[in-house]
């Protein structure tokens, strides 16, 4: 019997999968030891949320630390904007600081299952990506908003394929890549393998997935599940930590403590993800009330020493 010719889908479904067999784990000191690119620091807002700063301060907490960019939450920008600022002002204020946007945080419900909220939910999208476009970004984060709470149906992962492929393609046209977010605590795309295979079903090259050390552990994941996903895959990474002194099931966000200072194989982790082609951001994301009641200035600055020292313990390449 004739085997029909692969489609141009399957084919590009292929060729994500390739990736995923390549990696050995004798391999993974020498690929650390050849990388060539500095690896990149970033601060995401939400380790100093509770200090309410506006944008332009978090562009100065930032940039004043010693970050190399920052990865703001949209709802941020859009109430800087209402207050009276521009876009161009924000645009201006990271250049001037030197700071790169390695990505956003946004919720916009593209991944549910309702046509007219999905509908409205690919609109918030493109707005997101627009303004962030205004600011030199090009990645914002896709985590599966509206499919995340208990009470969420089921979401079919061949739908949600379909879903991440429409906005990779919204993403194409206005320059934004949406990264495939795990969310350890959420009904959906809690597991790795779930995320994994919605990239590869999406047969897109452009995928790209964004992993998370608490949302891993949260998830019930296993921590050397990484080695099966390819760092070339990866543009940025939230880098935290969580000591194991509770089930994962019922951590929250709040947990998440400086990288090194908990329990995770953070180090581990970051060589498996370098030895397959990670060369991108690592981006502190905590949501710790202790850290809120501090200084932002000192919060940030040791945030990240927190990360460059858990980073040259992985043998990363630092500027």
């Amino acid at each position: 019997m004739p085997i029909a010719p692969l489609s141009r889908r399957q084919l590009l479904a292929a060729s994500a999968l390739a990736p995923l067999a390549g990696v050995a784990s004798s391999q993974a000191h020498d690929a650390v030891a050849a990388a060539a690119t500095p690896v990149r620091f970033c601060l995401n807002t939400s380790t100093v949320r509770g200090q309410n700063l506006s944008v332009p301060e978090q562009i100065k907490v930032a940039a004043e630390a010693g970050y190399d960019g920052i990865e703001p939450w949209l709802r941020d920008i859009d109430a800087y904007v209402e207050s009276g600022g521009t876009l161009a002002e924000l645009k201006s204020q990271l250049d001037d600081a030197g700071l790169r946007v390695e990505s956003a945080i946004g919720f916009a419900k593209w991944s549910v299952n309702d046509d007219a909220e999905r509908a409205e939910g690919l609109k918030t999208m493109r707005k997101d990506m627009q303004t962030l476009a205004a600011i030199g970004g090009t990645r914002i984060a896709a985590p599966p908003i509206g499919m995340h709470t208990p009470d969420a149906p089921s979401l079919v992962l061949d739908d949600a394929a379909e879903r991440y492929a429409a906005i990779l393609t919204l993403g194409r046209e206005l320059g934004v890549t949406p990264q495939l977010e795990i969310w350890g605590f959420s009904k959906n795309l809690s597991k790795l393998a779930e995320v994994m295979y919605v990239a590869t079903a999406a047969a897109d090259d452009s995928v790209r997935i964004l992993p998370d050390i608490y949302h891993l552990h949260r998830g019930g994941n296993s921590f050397d599940s990484l080695g099966m996903l390819p760092g070339t895959a990866v543009e940025c990474f939230h880098l935290n930590d969580v000591a194991f002194t509770k089930p994962a099931a019922e951590m929250n966000d709040a947990d998440r403590v400086y990288p090194g200072e908990g329990d995770a194989p953070i180090a581990a982790c970051l060589r498996t993800l370098a030895a397959s082609g990670f060369a991108g951001a690592l981006s502190l994301e905590l949501f710790n009330r202790d850290y809120w009641e501090q200084p932002a200035a000192a919060v940030a600055r040791r945030g990240l020493e927190s990360m460059r020292t858990v980073a040259a313990e992985a043998g990363l390449p630092l500027a």
